[in-house]
């Protein structure tokens, strides 16, 4: 991999603007020796960065809450939760970094693993487990829909109504990595349900939206088939609409969860996460 796209992929809310004067002030320096954006970079070698005080980057993890048990970070947008690449950064490896940074000295037993994905591009909560009893539990929970999930977007146009909750099938083309929406059910195709609720009306709306099945790419794909492709997404979208609004971002977030164990880990049953989305 090229030294300009692990940062990009490592650092995904740094500037870009910020990247490019890094390399062109020769601030970026592998095993010791100054390089620029397209120089590979490998496994077992040390990157060293030198940021201007102003750059706006994010800490490496940003932790919601740890215990024994989970770890909750919020995922910022352009990083995937596992490898979608060989040698890409994933957020499950920098769960990993930071479990074996606090690890004791016996080393770390059980690398942090997810309960459940986000897309690259959506920001927010994102669950992992630190132990194979609480992966199992709350895998089983995701899985029975026991977990309450709510996202933040932002949409073309108003809604009618203002608040519903929508039924449709949606059939997965792997080879494309796109999905499709339809009003009947069709061989392969999926029920999905989603519910959403208006925030504030107008000719971008923001919705609160209750992800009720959790399929692939359900949220974008089943707003867009409903006349309200979430802003920033060009490939369920508008990209006329989204390059009139000068957003390259998905403006969607993973902003609440609710969990629900049966029992199976008490003291989170019924505890609520809530943060607040990056637009």
């Amino acid at each position: 991999m090229k030294t300009g796209l692990f940062l990009r992929r490592y650092l995904p809310d740094l500037p870009e603007s910020t990247l490019r004067k890094i390399f062109s002030a020769r601030d970026v320096k592998l095993d010791g020796i100054r390089v620029l954006r397209d120089t590979p970079v490998h496994a077992g070698q040390t990157l060293t960065v030198f940021l201007p005080a102003s750059a706006n980057t994010f800490e490496s993890l940003r932790i919601v809450w740890e215990d024994d048990n989970v770890l909750l970070v919020n995922k910022p947008a352009g990083i995937s939760v596992e490898a979608d690449d060989p040698g890409n950064l994933s957020l499950t490896d920098l769960c990993r970094l930071h479990a074996e940074s606090h690890a004791s000295g016996s080393g770390l037993l059980f690398p942090p693993a997810p309960c459940h994905r986000l897309d690259n591009k959506t920001s927010g909560l994102c669950l992992f487990a630190k132990n194979d009893s609480s992966l199992k539990i709350l895998q089983e929970a995701f899985k029975n829909r026991d977990i309450n999930k709510y996202y933040t977007c932002l949409v073309r146009g108003m809604m009618k109504p203002h608040a519903a909750v929508c039924t449709a099938w949606l059939l997965k083309d792997a080879a494309k990595a796109k999905v499709q929406i339809l009003d009947h059910e069709i061989p392969g195709a999926k029920p999905i349900t989603t519910g959403y609720e208006t925030i504030k009306s107008g000719s971008i709306s923001r919705l609160r939206v209750h992800l009720i099945t959790g399929r692939t790419h359900q949220i974008r794909a089943h707003l867009a088939a409903l006349g309200h492709p979430v802003l920033g997404d060009d490939l369920y979208g508008d990209r006329s609409f989204n390059h009139q609004q000068k957003v390259r971002a998905l403006r969607l977030c993973a902003t609440e969860l609710t969990l629900h164990t049966n029992g199976k880990l008490p003291y989170l049953d019924n505890r609520t996460f809530i943060i607040d989305p990056p637009f």
